[in-house]
């Protein structure tokens, strides 16, 4: 069976490299609290990681907000506000096409932790006091 180009590769080094100065210029932009949207205004946002297609033509955008609350609102309002972050982020990153932005939740952290969780070893089962083996 042919595999499609670009299906199931490792990133190029040119793909994480954009993505990484992506990652850059979006963290940037959210930091400066320009936003008009009242979803967005006053959040803190982070950009974990931007993935970019093999043909730089679309980019995809891990977002988290600060403590996780309201992620669900926000990433509903970076979809609103991608065709401004677009604009903005040609002006910033030199690529011959700015990339569409797509926006995700990203959710490695709750997966670590649940990872975590399951690893942990289980506690001990308490001892019953009034049991002494005789």
């Amino acid at each position: 069976m042919a595999r499609r180009a670009g299906m199931g590769r490792e990133p190029s080094q040119r793909q994480r490299r954009v993505g990484e100065e992506l990652r850059h210029a979006l963290a940037h932009i959210l930091s400066l609290d320009e936003l008009r949207d009242p979803d967005l205004a006053g959040q803190s946002i982070t950009v974990t990681e931007v993935r970019v297609s093999p043909d730089l033509h679309n980019a995809t955008a891990f977002v988290m907000p600060l403590g996780g609350e309201g992620a669900d609102r926000i990433i509903v309002a970076l979809g609103r506000a991608a065709t401004y972050l677009r604009g903005r982020v040609a002006k910033e990153v030199r690529l011959r096409v700015a990339p569409r932005l797509i926006f995700r939740l990203d959710d490695s952290f709750a997966n670590a932790a649940r990872i975590d969780s399951l690893l942990a070893p289980s506690p001990l089962p308490a001892e019953d006091e009034g049991d002494d083996g005789a």
